[in-house]
């Protein structure tokens, strides 16, 4: 037997499967990227960053992710490919290295009445699971706790069709727990009538005050008036109760005037389909206006807001019914279910345990499960989806995030960076695209692009550790240990805007006066109750209405991709106007979703097939080469340009060409580029979609608009989301020039630039949820810094130096 031990000690060679740690992107051209060529390391946490509009989110999630998920898909059967979003490949040669994708970004959750916290989460499916077993009295399945599910009975003959033919006598029932009054919404909307009709004046007087109801407009008022069915002289309050009834209530019904088959339809129903249902954001003003005046939504008076019916209310777990439970803060809600001791359901308990503490851990444990989901902010959604991958046992997947910390105090910065750590610590990639030089502080590469945006954008600027950033040079590199100074002298108020006894949300009865005619920051750890103290009890004050304050969120625009910075600002009518004066045509030939589109693509630029479970193909219009509109059109000029042309600008270059030559001089449009400018957004072009825009690029847009309005009032929630350190600046400059011409600018911000700029400071705290909702300090940012009394003050003073 050999016992000898003195074997050939050398390493033996890697693995060839230990070989690929690296993600390899050759030759990326996703929008603005330029064939740019990049190699990011596995396990590792990686950053991108660089100024908005920079390429970050081409590069990370139009390009790796996306590919990355659809070879995912492309393993499916054809079948289930057919029931999945379909996506072509990314413009690029090659994409070598890479992992399951699973990307965590900003996209608020849907905006449905019905969809909750705990609906997103599946918090809610357990709960119902758990008292379908546990709850007393017992009501049924998890279906009869569920507010999504109507209760249903039906009876009947059903043919069965195997072999011979028979009829069969079948019955069903399913126990929903929806209420039957509000059907799950946990409020109700009531009509005011008033604002409908004038009762003294008959219909053929001009009864109705609706906006846009002609007098002789057969598809609204003269359905009506001569249907038959009603007295056209007849003033409205001497109606009988049959025909009153008729008039607010009645089902659609076929009926003829001057031959024309028309429908009618009960007033009532009919508002409802034409206003309700249409989303009041896309509205114009003054049909905004009318839905404001002539709608008010209250909570449901049968199940009090909980959207549940009465049985389902009625059975209870120690006391605790699930409106109950669903109501709680979630942290509350977590210790309630550790008490909860039932061996029968033990691993439905551990698993709704886990997610409940998850929550908890990633600082969202203020909210409850009935929050509507669309309430939520775009960090708070984000935080939520990453609920699901906290205690997942999967490892070398990648994880994509998108700004994580929007949202977040600099308390909560260090617990989102945990997090971030400990996904890679697991064995995963974990790809952020990030400003806070908090999170890039422990990335082990960073990625910076730049240096630009937009057109000036799309390279690679640096590739390396964060020290090699700092030394680097690059926009990011010199700004990054940027630290603004605290005001040695503040503006002083002009008056004051009073708020008293807000109870909004989790305010404990707040009073505070802000002051008017300065920078107001309005600061707190995230669910203190700044967002319900602005946008719940300041917006809805008469005063502030009287202040003419407008404000200015980061809710997402409505439009399709027909829509673009020129539609959205109003900057299309001037350009229009001001081609067809010099053509000596109509302005509509110059819209691409009127006359002047090419009628071949319809004013899109593309041709897209429909190929089923593969990838759509969208091939360049022949006709018009993808600039959307007819080959007549684009024969007319201005100043040199056509209309294409002008649509393929950035902001800065078109305002530029709009003061530069006496021809293409026109003021109106000048005015509207130079807002856009003012915040930040001069590398858009006027043609881009609003569906590409991130949720910082959104609240800027909307704050241009808006700033060409008499508001004198402003109130911006976090305007510094999604914008480079180099741009902070820029942007405290537009605030200080909008309070120096006489407004009052009110920020919620958690970034401490704004705060130490700002000339007055609300802190609320000193918690979230039921801890927070008071005002823990009202003053300058150097009082708040030299007492140190908050949270807030602390983080500020460490960034100042103090």
């Amino acid at each position: 037997m050999n016992t000898d031990n003195g074997a050939d000690t050398e390493s033996p060679s890697p693995h060839i499967a230990d070989s690929h740690e690296l993600i390899r992107v050759y030759g990326a051209r996703e929008n603005n990227l330029k064939d740019i060529h990049i190699e990011i390391p596995k396990r590792r946490l990686t950053v991108f960053t660089g100024v908005s509009g920079s390429g970050k989110s081409s590069l990370v999630f139009s390009t790796i992710a996306a590919e990355s998920q659809r070879l995912i898909n492309e393993t499916y059967s054809a079948f289930v490919q057919g029931f999945m979003p379909t996506t072509a490949r990314p413009e690029v040669d090659v994409l070598e290295g890479l992992t399951s994708a699973i990307v965590v970004d900003q996209q608020r959750m849907g905006a449905d009445p019905r969809s909750t916290v705990g609906t997103a989460t599946d918090a809610n499916a357990m709960l119902r699971i758990l008292f379908s077993r546990l709850g007393q009295p017992h009501i049924g399945p998890p279906s009869a706790y569920a507010f999504n599910v109507p209760s249903v009975r039906a009876s009947g003959a059903i043919t069965v069709e195997r072999g011979a033919k028979k009829a069969v006598k079948a019955t069903f029932t399913r126990t929903g727990g929806m209420c039957t009054h509000c059907e799950g919404r946990g409020t109700v909307s009531d009509i005011d009538l008033t604002q409908l009709y004038d009762d003294s004046k008959s219909l053929a007087e001009g009864a109705f005050t609706i906006p846009g109801w002609k007098s002789d407009s057969f598809f609204t008022v003269r359905v009506y008036s001569d249907s038959g069915l009603l007295d056209p002289h007849k003033p409205i309050r001497e109606f009988t109760e049959q025909e009153m009834h008729d008039f607010l209530y009645r089902e659609p019904t076929k009926v003829k005037v001057e031959g024309v088959n028309l429908t009618f339809e009960g007033l009532i129903p009919k508002v409802q389909k034409s206003f309700l249902s249409k989303d009041k954001e896309a509205m114009q003003p003054h049909i905004r206006a009318f839905v404001e005046r002539a709608v008010t939504f209250t909570t449901c008076p049968e199940c009090d807001g909980t959207r549940l019916s009465e049985a389902a209310r009625s059975s209870k777990i120690d006391g605790i019914s699930i409106a109950d439970a669903c109501s709680m803060q979630i942290s509350d809600l977590a210790e309630w279910v550790r008490k909860v001791d039932a061996p029968s359901v033990a691993p439905l308990l551990a698993t709704l345990r886990q997610t409940l503490d998850s929550f908890v851990e990633i600082g969202l444990g203020y909210l409850s499960l009935d929050r509507p989901s669309g309430t939520l902010s775009g960090g708070e959604a984000q935080r939520v989806k990453m609920i699901r991958h906290l205690g997942s046992s999967l490892t070398d997947v990648t994880y994509v995030f998108d700004e994580p910390t929007i949202g977040l105090h600099p308390h909560d910065i260090q617990r989102m960076n945990d997090l971030l750590l400990r996904l890679r610590n697991k064995g995963n990639t974990v790809l952020v695209v990030e400003h806070k030089p908090e999170v890039i502080a422990i990335a082990d590469h960073v990625v910076d692009l730049g240096p630009g945006a937009g057109t000036a954008g799309g390279s690679v600027c640096y590739e390396g550790t964060v020290e090699g950033l700092r030394a680097a040079g690059t926009v990011t590199g010199r700004h990054f240990d940027d630290r603004a100074a605290l005001k040695e002298t503040v503006r002083k108020p002009t008056g004051t805007l009073e708020i008293r006894g807000a109870t909004a949300n989790n305010l404990r009865d707040v009073d505070v006066d802000i002051p008017l005619g300065v920078l107001v920051a309005v600061t707190g750890v995230a669910g203190s109750g700044k967002s319900s103290l602005m946008h719940g009890s300041l917006v809805k004050s008469p005063e502030a209405a009287e202040a003419g304050a407008v404000a200015i969120d980061q809710s997402p625009i409505r439009g399709s991709r027909r829509s673009n910075p020129a539609t959205y600002t109003g900057l299309l009518d001037p350009i229009r106007k001001a081609f067809a004066k010099a053509n000596g045509v109509k302005p509509g030939l110059f819209s691409a979703n009127s006359e002047g589109a090419c009628p071949t693509c319809n004013g899109t630029g593309v041709i897209y097939t429909d190929l089923a479970m593969m990838a759509g193909v969208a091939a360049t219009c022949e006709d018009c080469e993808g600039k959307r509109f007819q080959p007549a059109v684009l024969e007319l000029r201005l100043g040199g340009r056509d209309i294409s042309e002008v649509l393929a600008m950035s902001v800065t270059e078109a305002e530029e060409f709009f003061s530069a030559s006496a021809e293409a001089r026109t003021p109106a449009a000048h005015k509207i580029l130079r807002r856009l400018a003012d915040v930040g957004l001069g590398y858009l072009t006027l043609g881009q979609p609003l569906t590409t825009l991130s949720g910082g690029e959104r609240q800027r847009l909307k704050l241009a608009t808006h700033m060409a309005e008499k508001g004198g009032v402003y109130i911006l929630d976090e305007p510094t989301t999604g914008l480079h350190l180099a741009d902070v600046e820029q942007l405290l400059a537009l605030l200080d020039r909008l309070v120096d011409s006489g407004k009052t600018v009110i920020v919620i911000e958690h970034h401490q630039a704004v705060m130490a700029h700002a000339d007055w400071i609300i802190d609320l705290g000193p918690g979230a949820g039921h801890d927070g909702g008071r005002v823990v300090f009202e003053g300058t940012p150097t009082d708040l810094v030299a007492a140190r009394s908050t949270l807030t003050g602390e983080h500020l003073a460490a960034y100042v130096g103090a």
